[in-house]
Parts: structure tokens; sequence; C-alpha cells
């Protein structure tokens, strides 16, 4: 699980919780993307970097064992961390999820029929953003372990360490998502994301206080609307802080 990010296009919500504990239909991303994981295997590493004691306390207070991978002095990247990983990882293929990544790709049949020797990456249709085409990576892939063994321990990314010298069809195997992808990186993904979860309404968890009108707007536990407030298309956070997407 990709976790070690700082966020800052999603600020200010990422001043007041890490990306990854920044819920979604109010479950928090990084609860998400390891429940999402566990359907496939039961072995969990998260790196972490930005607010990662916050992020050890949250994964210490789960059911489930986590190994987490703090990274100091510097955030890895997203090649680095598994670098880093290489000891633990130990001769293994691998799954990579970035937690920011919202999508309903069932990731049991995102694995099934994967060989273990090419990289297969999820992709949704983008022809703006794409990078393959029309295809954009949407936040999941199968690494083999000899793509593995060749990354550094060092900042460094996975599209500079490996993936653009791979050629789909030959090496590279593009697996298409035809469904709704969010990266959360901004507020105005991070809403659709949240709106998308919940079938379009509110979201408005237990903890949260809503004594105004909310609509299409995502309201974080322990948060309040007054009485008299309208929201519309909004994320009201804790403290007061509230993130208008237009």
């Amino acid at each position: 699980m990709l976790a070690a990010g700082a966020g800052t296009r999603l600020r200010p919500l990422t001043l007041l919780e890490p990306k990854a504990l920044c819920p979604v239909g109010g479950i928090a991303l990084i609860d998400l993307a390891v429940s999402r994981a566990r359907s496939v295997t039961s072995v969990v590493a998260v790196n972490a970097h930005h607010g990662g004691e916050r992020l050890r306390h949250h994964l210490a207070g789960t059911d489930e064992a986590v190994h987490l991978s703090v990274e100091e002095p510097e955030a890895l990247g997203t090649a680095g961390a598994l670098g880093h990983l290489k000891p633990w990882i130990d001769g293994r293929n691998v799954l990579v999820v970035n937690v920011d990544a919202w999508h309903r790709a069932p990731l049991v049949d995102f694995v099934d029929g994967w060989a273990g020797e090419r990289t297969r990456l999820l992709t949704v249709v983008d022809r703006r953003r794409g990078t393959w085409g029309d295809r954009r990576y949407a936040g999941a892939a199968l690494l083999p372990w000899s793509e593995i063994r060749r990354l550094p321990d060092s900042p460094s990314g996975l599209w500079e360490a490996s993936w653009r010298r791979l050629v789909p069809g030959r090496d590279l195997e593009l697996v298409h998502h035809d469904g709704a992808f969010f990266d959360c990186g901004t507020p105005a993904d991070y809403l659709a994301a949240n709106l998308e979860a919940s079938g379009g309404r509110s979201v408005v968890p237990p903890g949260a206080v809503v004594e105004g009108t909310v609509d299409s707007t995502v309201v974080w536990a322990g948060a309040r609307v007054e009485r008299g407030e309208r929201l519309h298309r909004a994320v009201r956070a804790t403290g007061g802080v509230t993130v208008l997407v237009r």
C-alpha cells in the first residue's frame, strides 16, 4: 500500500489528516485499500512518511497485522518504497495499490490469470491524461520479483525506474477497468469519489452533526454544520475547515 505522499494538492484537508486517513464514504482510504488487498492476499505492507505516526496509531487499532515501512528522513517515492522493502518482499511477486485510488474494480479479477512474469497495470480510458495511448494508470499493479529487485532504495518513481521502458503486449499487460476511478488527489476528485461511493448523496457519517442544509457535500466525523448554514458541493472537515468545490 503506497501511503507516504504529502497530499499537497488536497490541502487544507491533508493539514488535518494524512491523505491515507481521509475518508471516502465514511471509511479511511487506507482501510478501503487494505480491505481490497486482503481479497487476494493476507500479507500486507504499508509505506509511510508524511503523517507516519498518525498512520501507525490508526493501523495499530485494526484487527489484522500490517507491516509498516516508515521512510526516514525523506519519502522514497513509488519505486524507492518497494526498493526499501526488498528484504521484506524477499523474492515474492507484489501487488501494489495506491491508497488514494478509488474504484470498484475487483482485485480478484485483476489478479486472475496473471503468470507472474510481466508487469500488469489496472487502467481506465482517459483521452486527456492517457500514458499508453488513451489508457491511464488506475492505482493497482502486479510486479514480478524480476522487476522489483532492480528498484533502488532511494527516492524514485515506478514510471522512471521501470514502467517507461516496458512495451504493452510485450513485457507490460494493461487491464481495462470499465468503471469510475478517482485518484482523490484534489478536492474535486476527492468529493467526486465520495459522491460516487454514496450514490450521489451527501456523506454524513456517525459522529458528524448536521443542523443546517447539505447538498452533494461530505461531512467528516467530528465536524459540524450549524443551523442556518447551507453547503453545496463542499467538504466540511474538523475544526470548521471547509473546502468548496466549484
